[in-house]
């Protein structure tokens, strides 16, 4: 069994990414190590992704809104997959990964940028959490063993429209 590495990336990291890091841990199990950054991190995590979370009984400590020059560092792990999941950050340039990662976008709406009642909002991080989770799971059905570099990619980016 190996072990991939994926980075989830948004603009602010407070979020989205946030919540594909700690369901792809979850899911994951043990296969996958997730991370998540920003292009122009908040500096914290937004309130209600670790609310969401705690709904679906996910651990909610240890989160931080960081940079995504953390991992094109020296001494960062490589990555195997880094995933866009905000459409700015799609359109960024983005730092040079070591060890060429398969890239796709996942593209979901930002919750927190919605207004309306606390329930609405609610609402709106439970539905990007939800489309997340999906999106995650299809990637771990993936025969990975058996799928080429290539196959695998154009796996990886087909998921980002379901």
């Amino acid at each position: 069994m190996s072990l991939h590495h994926v980075l989830f990336i948004c603009t602010h990291n407070s979020a989205r990414s946030i919540l594909a890091e700690a369901l792809m841990n979850h899911l994951g199990r043990g296969r996958f190590v997730a991370h998540s950054a920003g292009s122009q991190p908040s500096g914290q995590v937004h309130p209600l992704a670790l609310a969401t979370l705690a709904q679906w009984y996910l651990p909610t400590e240890g989160y931080r809104s960081k940079d995504w020059a953390e991992f094109a560092q020296p001494g960062a792990p490589v990555m195997d997959f880094v995933f866009t999941v905000c459409d700015n950050a799609a359109g960024e340039v983005c730092p040079v990964w070591p060890g060429q990662p398969m890239t796709a976008h996942w593209g979901v709406p930002d919750p927190g940028a919605l207004g309306g009642s606390d329930e609405e909002k609610a609402r709106a991080f439970l539905s990007v959490a939800t489309t997340l989770k999906r999106r995650i799971e299809l990637m771990l059905a993936l025969p990975m063993a058996s799928l080429d570099r290539l196959s695998l990619q154009r796996e990886v980016r087909e998921i980002g429209t379901r």
